[in-house]
């Protein structure tokens, strides 16, 4: 084709689709202008083009601390990632309108294949290929659709992104496939002939082929990891990959232990002589699932060994109820019931004895939900960060009275943000007259019972709301509940969950409430997202009789020490450790969220804004009903700082982690008023 002149218009026809403009035209558009500039400056045009290209992940190039030198600054940045947080919340909380951006990322492990004796091997290539495609890219930054290569964890790991992000327009939903399909085209560029690129969710081989598991070859166990399965040399040379693997290993003070159940085929040597619980032959039975427990696994693992693991079922209330220590696996529920003359119930506390007036308080009849302090006898946080006395300080009134996990109540604010389904309204709502048709009382079923007796007489409006607390399982239960043993596969090293592959998307929302309300509705949505794309149903060479990688991940980086996971016998205390090292940590530091942060934007009219006031002092704590461990330190200084208990809560619960990387140089030297590293190195590793 003949070439376009070589002028600004020309320019622009040939590398942005526009029409050449008559000479004698001079209406020129902002944009034009804008663009000629660029053209008086084609020697960093490239440079200007990559200034405008956003990037995702934190990986920083340095020199690790070693754990043990790094525990004396964990503390420090602890502390400082709060007020990093405090800075960059104060400096954006007002900000409005920013656009809609996002992007995937997807993993991509590399594979060579050996036809001649038919083998597939790790192909620890991947910082060779990221950084040919990487070079590649830098020279054809001009073009408008592009890629951005970064590491992953394993030897054998590419991450790939589109060099710009999507907007909110419709017609960049037409870019994802397409630039997804433009990465596979530019990776395969980068691979030798005898290499492969699938995009599957784990290498089924990885951790069964003992030293002859990549190319190059690698020796099983080294220092970092000390794996019985795979090698040290397969993980990515990045230095933070090498000391998150250590130093998590370290903390937890052994190896990590992942025991996923294996698949129960008819001759799975496994399964040939394995006792299990009565009646069950190994199974749940009808129309319940089996559920593994992960995270949850040292009773077993000190009962059965590493060969072994005890699964739950899904419709078994215990399995809800009670962890393998007999705990609480719930948090607890409390009725507001304060029996003074004139009294409509309690002002929340933001901390013990100092009280909240303007906070949408809890009156009687309502429950509300959270655990009792420790240190702090006769007082309960509750699961919207605030705080209230069980009885009054002479502790002739009681305040509070403990009920059944299962009730339910219509607190004030879930009528008014619109719930009202019969299941959740109080004792003086009309009973829905179905249900008085059928005989079937409202009390029954807020404690989860139907009862064929005739209706009883109304009850008052807090035995409406609620159930009191009259049993709990009993130790024959909780040890019946643990009986159900599956033979396990058994995998020992950070690599079996962090090399595993996904697609992932990031979103820059237009506000702060507008990201916490995608937080809170994405928390909803991606368990179903994961169980429509479950693929990972082999590992170590084994079939796996789960198809999900998330446990594995969870279990493959869970740092917490013995008495985080419930065994005090023998625990000692760390005092350079968040909590000591002994706080109760009910779940690795991968794992589902523990907490919704949205609480309700206050737009609409000055009724609506009226009938909503208080809202926003405090989070809508009926749907927040599992542990949330959080640093007590962290809350109040959040609080302190003007930012509100949902958020608070938020932060300080993942503020109960320790910081896994520590670079030398980098710990006072980081400027807490304009960077975020410390806030990120706990935040990026709460996955």
């Amino acid at each position: 084709k003949k070439e376009q002149p070589r002028t600004p218009e020309g320019f622009l026809a040939r590398n942005f689709g526009m029409a050449k403009r008559n000479r004698n035209d001079r209406r020129y558009t902002t944009s034009d202008i804008f663009l000629f500039l660029l053209l008086l400056h084609t020697a960093g045009f490239n440079t200007c083009c990559r200034a405008l290209t956003l990037t995702m992940g934190l990986l920083k190039v340095g020199v690790p601390q070693p754990w043990e030198k790094s525990k004396k600054n964990l503390r420090y940045i602890r502390q400082a990632g709060v007020r990093q947080f405090v800075s960059t919340y104060n400096r954006v909380k007002h900000l409005k309108g920013d656009e809609l951006l996002w992007g995937d990322e997807i993993e991509y492990g590399v594979f060579t294949v050996d036809h001649e004796n038919k083998k597939i091997r790790l192909s620890l290539r991947a910082k060779e290929v990221m950084d040919e495609l990487n070079e590649k890219e830098e020279s054809h930054a001009h073009r408008v659709e592009g890629c951005n290569w970064v590491p992953e964890y394993g030897g054998w790991m590419v991450e790939a992104t589109p060099n710009r992000p999507y907007s909110g327009y419709t017609t960049d939903l037409l870019r994802v496939e397409r630039n997804m399909r433009l990465r596979r085209k530019r990776l395969l560029t980068a691979l030798k002939e005898n290499e492969i690129a699938p995009t599957v969710s784990t290498f089924p081989l990885l951790g069964a082929m003992g030293d002859d598991g990549s190319v190059p070859p690698t020796k099983v166990g080294g220092p970092v990891t000390l794996s019985d399965y795979i090698g040290d040399g397969i993980i990515n040379p990045h230095p933070r990959f090498g000391t998150l693997s250590a130093n998590i290993r370290k903390r937890r003070g052994e190896k990590v232990n992942i025991r996923v159940p294996l698949f129960r085929d008819v001759n799975t040597p496994e399964f040939e002589n394995l006792a299990v619980a009565p009646g069950s032959n190994g199974c749940c039975g009808g129309d319940s699932l089996q559920l593994w427990r992960y995270g949850k696994g040292d009773v077993s693992r000190e009962k059965y060994g590493n060969g072994y693991v005890v699964v739950g079922c899904s419709t078994s209330s215990r399995d809800e109820l009670v962890n393998e220590f007999g705990e609480s696996a719930t948090l607890e529920k409390w009725l507001v019931d304060v029996k003074c003359e004139g009294c409509k119930g309690l002002f929340y506390r933001s901390a013990p004895n100092v009280i909240v007036p303007d906070a949408d308080w809890p009156r009687n009849g309502d429950i509300v939900v959270g655990s009792e302090i420790p240190d702090i006898p006769g007082w309960i946080r509750l699961q919207n960060g605030y705080y209230l006395p069980l009885e009054s300080d002479d502790g002739k009134v009681q305040f509070l009275r403990k009920v059944s996990t299962t009730a339910h109540a219509s607190n004030p604010e879930k009528r008014r943000l619109g719930a009202a389904t019969p299941l959740f309204r109080s004792g003086d709502t009309q009973v829905d007259p179905i249900l008085k048709a059928d005989g079937v009382s409202l009390s029954s079923f807020l404690e989860d019972k139907l009862s064929l007796e005739p209706p009883q007489p109304a009850p008052s409006s807090s035995q409406a709301a609620t159930a009191v607390m009259t049993e709990t399982p009993s130790s024959m239960e909780v040890e019946e509940a643990r009986e159900n043993v599956r033979a396990a596969i058994h995998m020992d090293a950070m690599a079996f969950g962090m090399g595993c592959c996904c697609l992932q998307i990031t979103f820059q929302a237009e506000d702060i409430d507008e990201s916490r309300f995608m937080y809170d509705q994405l928390a909803v949505m991606a368990p179903i997202m994961m169980a429509l794309t479950a693929s990972t149903p082999v590992l170590r060479g084994r079939i796996a009789d789960i198809d999900c990688r998330w446990g594995i991940i969870s279990e493959s980086v869970d740092d917490r020490t013995p008495a985080e996971r419930g065994r005090l016998d023998g625990s000692v205390e760390q005092p350079e450790l968040a909590g000591k090292g002994i706080r109760r940590l009910y779940k690795s530091r991968y794992d589902c969220i523990s907490t919704y942060i949205y609480q309700g934007a206050m737009n609409g009219s000055d009724s609506m804004r009226e009938s909503l006031k208080g809202m926003q002092n405090r989070v809508l704590n009926m749907y927040n009903d599992i542990p949330v461990p959080i640093d007590e330190e962290s809350y109040q200084l959040l609080r302190e700082a003007g930012v509100d208990p949902a958020l608070s809560q938020h932060i300080a619960h993942l503020f109960v982690r320790d910081p896994l990387v520590v670079f030398e140089g980098a710990v006072e030297e980081v400027d807490d008023e304009t960077q975020t590293e410390h806030f990120e190195s706990i935040q990026s590793t709460n996955w």
